[in-house]
Formats: C-alpha cells, structure tokens, sequence
C-alpha cells in the first residue's frame, strides 16, 4: 500500500525523538500536549498496519512498518487500538511513546478492504533507553516512580529522576490512588495519572 498516514508523537515538543529520554512532557496535573506531526508510510508488512508485536523504523521525519528481524527494527508496537488516545484505552504504562495514525483509504492496502482505520500504536523501544519505564522521563503517561518539577503557570513536566532530564526534579510519584483522599501523609503535590487510578500522590524530593 502506497498511501501515507499522518501520525504525531504523544509527548510534546519539549520531547526528543523517540529513542531518547527527553525533556518530559509538559502538562497541567500530568496532563499529555501532542508534540508536532511526523508521517508514517504503510510498507505492506503484516495483516494491519502496526499491529501488536509488528515493528517500525525510526526516522527524522517517518515511522515505517518492518519485520521484527529487520536491520532497521527499532520500535515493537505493545498495544493497537482505532480511533483516539482521548476516546480510547490508554497505552500500557511502560509505553516509550505513541503513533496516531490517520485513516486512509487507498486504493488497496494489506487485507484488501481499502482502508486504514484511525488508530494510534503504543510503541517500545526494542534496545534502551526506555524513556516509559518508572523514572525516565518520557513516555506518554505519568506513572508511579515518575518524577515532575512544577512551572511558573501552574502546571508541572516530567523528568528522569536520576536528574538526566535536564532539569532536576522536584518531586516523586509514589502512589496511584482514586481520590485525593488516599494519599498519605506526606504528599506533597498531586499528579493526574488517568487510566483506573487516575490520582498520583508525589512527595518532595
């Protein structure tokens, strides 16, 4: 299939490309902004467009599918699901970063029916850095062991915790709660995680 598909990287600007730890992600209560489009170009691999367990390449500007085995493998998607992050499930915790993929509808495609469906991949890395994992820095989702530091306008951006982030960080997610109410003691700042557990209790570093 010939046909492009346009996808953004769910980090922000402030984010390096995929395969680096990055700056963090800016957001109010650990809040997501999309970063800047980047295009993925459908090779014809696989059943569907990345799949679960199918791979991409990395590039400047695009994302390509490969076979796993590839010389050029870099990413393996650990999650699919069509339409978008906002509607959707949210990607596994330790996800590196996120393709939103477009809908297309080429003349003809990987199972014959002439569509792409509107779709975003949850991606890891397949060699570290893992910017997702607890403490990185990156992925598109605050997670228990995530480090942020706050903003002069309120809102707060994540960072490595081991200080590589380029900007030291200022507290620590150590709990994932349903209310405010359950967070110990000690909590300092409160993070806005999503997914089941949507409240972060963070104590000051």
């Amino acid at each position: 299939m010939g046909a492009l598909c346009a996808l953004v990287i769910a980090l922000t600007g402030c984010q390096s490309a995929p395969g680096g730890g990055g700056a963090g992600k800016e957001s109010r209560l650990g809040e997501r902004a999309p970063a800047s489009p980047a295009t993925a170009r459908p090779s014809g691999y696989g059943a569907v467009f990345l799949g679960v367990d199918e791979c991409s390449s990395f590039g400047r500007t695009s994302f390509t599918e490969v076979p796993c085995t590839s010389e050029r493998a870099a990413a393996r998607v650990v999650a699919r699901h069509d339409g978008t992050m906002k509607s959707g499930p949210p990607c596994p915790d330790t996800t590196d970063f996120v393709l939103h993929i477009s809908e297309q509808r080429p003349s003809s495609d990987e199972d014959g029916d002439g569509a792409v469906r509107r779709g975003y991949a949850c991606m890891r890395n397949l060699q570290p850095p893992h910017p997702g994992d607890p403490g990185g820095g990156g992925g598109p989702r605050t997670i228990v062991g995530d480090c942020v530091y706050r903003l002069d306008d309120g809102k707060v951006r994540e960072t490595a915790c081991d200080g590589d982030g380029g900007h030291a960080p200022e507290f620590k997610v150590t709990k994932a709660v349903d209310d405010r109410s359950e967070c110990p003691a000690s909590t300092a700042l409160y993070v806005r995680l999503g997914g089941e557990r949507p409240v972060g209790c963070a104590r000051a570093l």
